[in-house]
């Protein structure tokens, strides 16, 4: 956590803070417990996806749009796969802090405390960059309220039509490179095709013309999740007013820990993220802490192993939950365990390592006869080269050209999109299982 060095301006921040509105509301964040309870079932799938950490310098409306649009277009293949509804969970609107390995970092001779988001210090290595400036959570507010504003004019007033995202998707799948994708996407017309012959007008049906998007981030920063905390008048309980799904990450999921203390208190849907040190003793724990009433869509367990290490971890994680009757949905976080440093200097996450660790998580819930209930990516709507590999063949010699990350890499848009295209083909094998070969 932070060392703020002024308490007196960091107490006026959280007493600002406290009396602006919530970002989200009570009942928003319900209906998206029970889409990720349905999604627990079967019955939906979850694609979480968005920055590593939100920028105040990169902050545009082009880019909120273009994220957005890219996970229109991963839900639509998505849906195609699963042949069951996309529920669509953006990393937007809160995302600005990260959890450092070390409090400090050096350069030459300099020691300075770490880069932390933007909602805490800046990049610039200087003294005065680096300190914690408590007045950045006001400006994250502001920047959050102006991007959750943008998110919900996209989604219903036309721009997630059906057909028009479909048409953006089209485009990705004309060249050589993408032809393996061409015929899922010409099924999908064909589909389109018939709901209008039918004499369904998307412009006239919600569900064709509208889409519900929500926003997540980790709850890292205690000060500004607290003090944008509301009692809901509906139903008496605390609500999470920073976004519609907070996570605990995988450093600070201690069980007595400030951050799990909070995330229990409030009624959000809640995530946890799960790499290799996370023991079976320690989940029990959490999730008597974190679902104590066993609540559907309360509780999104994220893995997060590293490919190859998934098969020796997940097993384990699984026979808990099952072991304890908890109400779980299970999310694969592929990118997190798969993040290297390439020959170049660049921090990096190969193509290859991201499908392969996915592909593991679906094997070994079909080997364990359970839901793989959903994916969450670092990807972003602009044409970074950031991760190596894809269709076009990002390479470590291409890092440099736009590597706009101030944090972890991200996948770009046509490798989130193409991502998509391959995660539907699991879903597609998957649902051609026998039936009695995978239970809830």
């Amino acid at each position: 956590m932070p060392d703020y060095t002024d308490t007196a301006e960091l107490d006026a921040v959280e007493a600002q803070l406290s009396n602006y509105p919530p970002l989200v509301f009570a009942g928003e964040a319900r209906k998206l417990k029970s889409e990720l309870g349905k999604a627990a079932r079967g019955e939906a799938f979850l694609l979480q996806g968005g920055d590593c950490a939100e920028a105040f310098e990169q902050f545009s409306a082009n880019a909120i749009r273009d994220t957005f649009k890219v996970m229109l277009q991963m839900a639509m293949v998505l849906t195609y796969g699963a042949k069951v509804p996309v529920v669509k969970v953006g990393r937007m609107a809160g995302q600005f802090a990260k959890p450092r390995s070390a409090s400090t970092e050096t350069q030459g001779d300099v020691e300075l405390p770490s880069f932390r988001g933007d909602i805490i210090n800046e990049l610039a290595f200087t003294p005065e960059a680096r300190r914690p400036d408590p007045r950045k959570m006001l400006q994250a507010y502001t920047q959050a309220a102006a991007t959750l504003n943008l998110i919900r004019a996209f989604s219903t007033g036309g721009f997630a039509d059906v057909h028009e995202v479909h048409r953006w998707t089209l485009g990705f799948t004309e060249g050589d490179e993408a032809a393996r994708y061409r015929e899922m996407a010409n099924r999908i017309s064909d589909t389109l095709d018939f709901i209008k012959a039918a004499g369904i007008d998307s412009s006239r049906s919600a569900a064709l013309h509208q889409v519900n998007f929500y926003t997540s981030h980790e709850a890292l920063l205690l000060e500004y999740e607290e003090a944008l905390t509301r009692v809901d008048s509906t139903s008496g309980k605390w609500l999470a007013g920073s976004g519609h799904m907070i996570w605990i990450g995988d450093r600070t999921r201690q069980p007595d820990g400030a951050h799990v203390e909070f995330a229990r208190g409030v009624q959000n849907p809640i995530g946890l993220k799960c790499g290799p040190s996370m023991t079976s003793e320690d989940l029990k724990v959490l999730m008597a802490k974190l679902n104590p009433e066993n609540e559907a869509g309360r509780l999104t367990l994220i893995s997060r192993f590293g490919a190859g290490k998934v098969s020796e971890n997940l097993p384990r994680l699984i026979e808990t939950v099952r072991s304890e009757g908890a109400e779980v949905l299970w999310v694969c976080d592929p990118m997190h365990g798969n993040t290297i440093k390439s020959g170049s200097g660049y921090k990096t996450r190969p193509f290859d390592r991201v499908l392969s660790e996915v592909r593991e998580f679906f094997a070994v819930h079909k080997d364990a006869g359970t839901i793989p209930g959903g994916v969450h990516f670092e990807m972003t709507g602009q044409d970074v080269t950031e991760c190596t590999g894809g269709v076009h063949a990002v390479s470590e010699e291409n890092l440099s050209d736009r590597y706009h990350t101030a944090c972890d890499p991200r996948l770009n848009a046509t490798q989130s999109l193409e991502l998509a295209f391959l995660v539907a083909e699991e879903l597609t094998r998957l649902r051609h299982t026998p039936a009695d070969a995978v239970s809830a």
